[in-house]
C-alpha cells in the first residue's frame, strides 16, 4: 500500500532513495530529500507491505505526475514490488498521465511489457 511520506521515516525513505543511481552521494540525497519535503508538488509516496520496502518520488503537474524516483529494497526485488508500487501510483491518480525521466523510463517500459 502507498503511504505519503512523513518526516517520521526519514531514515527509511533515505535509505532507499540512496540506491537510486542520481542519489548515491549525501550531499545529493539531503537536496533531494529536502526537496520533497520543501515543494508542494513534489510528493514522496513509500510502499509498505509488512514494513516498507519501496519508494516512489513524483513531481505533480496539471494533467500528470512524473516519476522521479522509484526503488525496492534488494530483499524484494524481482517480486512485482515495484509494478505494485506504479499501479496503485496510477489508481492514486486516476486523472493524470504518469510521465518518466531518463532514470525511472526504463522500469515504466518493463512495467507496461508485464501487463
Amino acid at each position: 500500500m502507498l503511504i505519503r511520506y512523513k518526516k517520521s521515516f526519514e531514515k527509511i525513505a533515505m535509505g532507499l532513495m540512496s540506491f537510486m543511481p542520481t542519489e548515491k552521494e549525501l550531499k545529493k540525497l539531503q537536496q533531494t530529500m529536502k526537496a520533497y519535503e520543501e515543494n508542494e508538488n513534489w510528493q514522496l509516496f513509500l510502499w509498505k507491505q509488512e514494513d516498507i520496502i519501496g519508494i516512489l518520488g513524483v513531481v505533480e503537474e496539471t494533467d500528470s505526475v512524473t516519476l522521479q524516483h522509484i526503488s525496492v529494497s534488494p530483499s524484494h526485488r524481482q517480486q512485482g514490488c515495484g509494478k505494485n508500487m506504479v499501479k496503485a501510483l496510477k489508481e492514486y491518480y486516476p486523472t493524470k498521465s504518469v510521465k518518466t525521466t531518463e532514470y525511472t523510463t526504463g522500469f515504466m517500459e518493463k512495467c507496461n511489457q508485464e501487463q
